[in-house]
């Protein structure tokens, strides 16, 4: 019921949003005598700003065609190298390079598609040969292709560095996980050291991800703590109607972690959309844009499977289960003990408030017979959630780091 009454309210302001669209075009077109006036300009921004909040959202492109190795262009081309039910294994093909540390760059599957992390692979593409995941949108799978939890998602990066590994010179490839997806990397990094596996990742590089959420509690932390878990059983998870390959299947739904994320800080929302109001009116259409491109990726969401969504719920959040100890795989215990040889870098932003400090750092201490020299930790300074892996901070002081981490367990 929750999922098609979300479906009908959505189909009715696509509708409202395509009238708004039109009316901002005629309050625009130069032979409206209106489009001259002040009132005029005002009705149009405030159509279009509706217009764009009110449109629906796919799953948006990376658009990365090309990039810069040694100060020289080089054409870049996506090719899916692994395909499986619920993500493929995405491959940016530096087209004549053939050098570079390979690596994996693990995207959350917490309600948005790879792409939120498009900032993150550009800045990379110039020193590394970057792969990345990217998960499919769980009502798009249908029933038919079965069960995706935890224990899957470990079981898709070994695969994956596997393939990465066997692919070409045959290098063990680094691995660079943004927020959720560390507590599974750690996992796979765990279990792939106890069995000596030949493609366990070189480094793994864990960015505000919540390994131990007891440390300096957020507001996400304490949502899925305060409630028992038979709530989110009961009132967040919905089932696929009919008109997505993914009918029937149980999810967890991405317009619902949306409006999780929006509601954390409404007011910084609503003042965007009130700067971006602003700049139309003033015909300042770059800055709109700017507004218009990030709202763009951040409202394209996707819905994640029930029982992984519950796992996260129960696991990560409310028995901590990687740091007490009780984490198992399949059934199989989970020792960060094991990890001797892995790299580890911890990132966190001094901000964030999504994964609180010392909540990703847990990670170091946590992997007792690894030594020191392969262990670092990185305070980003100034940094919240977002811009540990997008924009200025990242570009400029965190990936810097991560190069140089490679580098020292090349």
């Amino acid at each position: 019921m929750l999922y098609d009454m979300y479906e009908m309210q959505r189909s009715m302001l696509a509708g409202a949003g395509a009238m708004a669209d039109l009316g901002a075009s005629m309050l625009t077109s130069p032979g409206n005598p209106f489009a001259h006036t002040g009132g005029g300009s005002v009705m149009a921004s405030a159509l279009a700003v509706f217009a764009h909040a009110a449109a629906s959202r796919g799953k948006p492109a990376f658009g990365l065609d090309s990039t810069l190795v040694d100060g020289r262009a080089v054409a870049v081309r996506e090719e899916i190298v692994a395909r499986r039910a619920f993500g493929q294994l995405k491959h940016f093909v530096r087209d004549g390079i053939d050098h570079g540390p390979k690596l994996l760059i693990v995207a959350p599957m917490s309600g948005h598609y790879a792409t939120l992390l498009r900032g993150t692979v550009e800045r990379m593409l110039p020193v590394a040969d970057v792969y990345i995941t990217d998960w499919r949108d769980a009502k798009m799978v249908p029933v038919s292709d079965g069960r995706f939890d935890l224990d899957d998602y470990i079981d898709y990066l070994v695969e994956f560095l596997s393939v990465i590994g066997e692919a070409g010179d045959g290098e063990r490839a680094h691995m660079l996980a943004v927020c959720q997806p560390s507590v599974p990397c750690y996992a796979a990094a765990a279990l792939m050291s106890a069995d000596a596996h030949p493609w366990r990742p070189k480094t793994l590089t864990m960015m505000g991800g919540p390994v131990d959420t007891r440390q300096a509690p957020t507001a996400v932390n304490t949502l899925a703590t305060k409630r028992p878990f038979a709530w989110f059983e009961q009132n967040v998870i919905a089932t696929v109607p009919a008109n997505y390959p993914g009918a029937g299947r149980r999810v967890y739904p991405g317009f619902l972690q949306l409006a999780g994320f929006l509601s954390m800080n409404l007011g910084n929302h609503m003042n965007s959309h009130w700067d971006m109001f602003k700049h139309l009116v003033a015909g300042d259409g770059e800055s709109a844009d700017a507004t218009k491109a990030f709202y763009d990726e951040y409202r394209s969401v996707c819905d994640m499977t029930a029982e992984f969504y519950l796992q996260t719920i129960d696991l990560v959040f409310q028995t901590h289960a990687l740091p007490n100890g009780t984490m198992t795989h399949r059934g199989r215990p989970v020792d960060p003990g094991a990890i001797v040889d892995i790299g580890l870098l911890a990132i966190e932003g001094e901000r964030d408030d999504i994964s609180g400090i010392g909540q990703t750092r847990a990670a170091l201490s946590l992997a007792t017979n690894l030594p020191d020299v392969k262990k670092r930790y990185l305070m980003a300074q100034g940094a919240g959630h977002y811009g540990i892996f997008n924009g200025t901070r990242w570009r400029d002081t965190i990936a810097p780091v991560v190069e140089d981490w490679m580098a020292a367990n090349g």
